[in-house]
C-alpha cells in the first residue's frame, strides 16, 4: 500500500478542494465519523454511558476529533471535551465544529496548569496532526503529558502527537497510543522506528479521496476501501497492507 508525507497529505487536501469542491469540512465530517466508529468497536460497541475524553487542538486534526465527540455524544456515550485553547482561537472549520458542540451544550474544558483529565474508558488524542518538526510547545504540550498522566488507553487521530509522521521520530514528550487511525493513505513516517511502536495497533479510513487523484502525485493506488471504510493494517517491511 502507498504512503503519504505530510506535505503529499496537505496536496491531497489541496486538490479534492480546489478540483473536486469536496471542502475540509466534508473530509472533517468524514474523518470525524470514521474516529468514533474506531473507539467504538475498541470499547467493543458498547457506548452507552462509557466515558470518553476527547483532546482538541484548534487545527484541522482537532477539528476531526471534535466531530467525532459530536457523534459519540448522539450514540449514548458519556463525552468530555477537553480543547488546547479557548473558543475565540479556534478559526475555519475547527471553530464550526466547536459551536456545533456549544450549542449542543456538550461538556467542554480547556488544559489548564494543575488540573487533571477525569476518569474515561478511552482518550482520543486530536491535538496534533501530520508534519510536526520539533517537541511540542504550550497547551499541546501540556495536554499531551495530561494523556500520559492517565491510565485509560489513547487513540491517536493520523498520528500520535508529539510524533514525526514523516521522519519516524519520537519528540519529547509525545503519547503513545494504543491505537492510530490514519486518513486516506498510510503516513510515511509512521510504518518506521520508533514512531511504529508509538502508534500501536494501525488503521486507515476512507474520507472520499478518488483513486486516480493519487495519481497527479505520481503514486498507484487502487481502490482500498470495497470491504470496509476503515482497515486495520499490519506492517511489513516497512510497508503498510491490509490485515487479513
Amino acid at each position: 500500500m502507498a504512503s503519504l508525507t505530510s506535505v503529499q497529505m496537505r496536496e491531497v487536501e489541496r486538490l479534492m478542494t480546489t478540483e473536486l469542491g469536496i471542502d475540509l469540512a466534508c473530509m472533517m465530517e468524514h474523518a470525524g465519523r470514521s474516529l468514533a466508529l474506531l473507539a467504538k468497536h475498541l470499547l467493543d460497541g458498547d457506548l452507552p454511558d462509557r466515558p470518553i475524553v476527547v483532546l482538541a487542538g484548534r487545527g484541522n486534526n482537532g477539528g476531526s476529533g471534535l466531530a467525532a465527540a459530536r457523534h459519540l455524544l448522539n450514540w449514548g456515550a458519556w463525552v468530555q471535551v477537553v480543547c488546547s485553547y479557548a473558543p475565540e482561537a479556534y478559526e475555519g472549520a475547527p471553530a464550526r465544529q466547536l459551536a456545533i458542540l456549544q450549542a449542543m451544550g456538550a461538556p467542554l474544558a480547556w488544559a489548564e496548569e494543575g488540573w487533571e483529565l477525569p476518569p474515561a474508558d478511552l482518550l482520543i488524542d486530536a491535538v496534533i496532526g501530520p508534519g510536526l518538526r520539533g517537541d511540542p510547545r504550550g497547551k499541546a504540550r501540556d495536554l499531551i503529558q495530561l494523556a500520559n498522566s492517565s491510565v485509560a488507553p489513547i487513540l491517536s487521530l493520523e498520528v500520535p502527537s508529539g510524533v514525526d509522521s514523516d521522519g519516524g521520530r519520537c519528540y519529547t514528550p509525545h503519547m503513545t497510543a494504543a491505537a492510530t487511525l490514519m486518513l486516506a493513505l498510510p503516513k510515511q513516517g509512521l510504518l518506521l522506528e520508533p514512531a511504529r511502536s508509538a502508534c500501536g495497533a494501525l488503521y486507515v479510513a476512507d474520507i472520499g479521496v478518488p483513486p486516480g487523484l493519487y495519481a497527479r502525485l505520481g503514486l498507484e493506488v487502487a481502490p482500498l476501501f470495497a470491504r470496509d471504510p476503515i482497515l486495520p493494517l499490519d506492517v511489513v517491511d516497512g510497508t503498510a497492507v491490509v490485515r487479513a
